[in-house]
């Protein structure tokens, strides 16, 4: 199914349609529900589901660089915490050292995690990075 701007916002237009990691639909996470025990935070987290439900209508919106930013989060729900934080840390300028830092990250976000479009992001930035000399310590 194809969404499009008028399923904005998804959780009042289509809230059976999202669900948590453990298939919880939206519209059964409920006060009693929590109260009762029957909610987890695997129910309350994001799915790549819905985020590329909302990169689908973020691109009929006319807005594609917004989708291509919900893509590439819909990658990242099931990378681990700590990697994605290394790898944002060698993203901040002057944090890699060199070109292959960067590379080998793009690497494991690719073939060990599925990143495609997140690995492109990290190559992209170490092209950028060499030609602007952003491979130096500067703090």
């Amino acid at each position: 199914m194809t969404r499009t701007r008028s399923d904005y916002p998804l959780a009042e237009t289509q809230p059976e349609a999202i669900t948590g990691k453990r298939g919880k639909r939206l519209s059964d996470i409920t006060l009693d529900a929590v109260l009762a025990g029957d909610v987890s935070m695997e129910d309350l987290s994001i799915t790549p589901a819905a985020l590329k439900a909302q990169a689908e209508i973020s691109r009929d919106a006319g807005r594609p660089t917004l989708a291509l930013n919900f893509e590439r989060a819909a990658e990242l729900v099931d990378v681990p915490q700590d990697f994605i934080m290394q790898v944002y840390e060698l993203l901040r300028p002057g944090r890699a050292k060199a070109r292959q830092q960067l590379l080998d990250a793009a690497s494991t976000l690719r073939v060990t995690y599925g990143a495609a479009r997140m690995a492109e992001f990290v190559e992209e930035a170490a092209q950028t990075y060499e030609e602007r000399g952003l491979f130096t310590y500067r703090f």
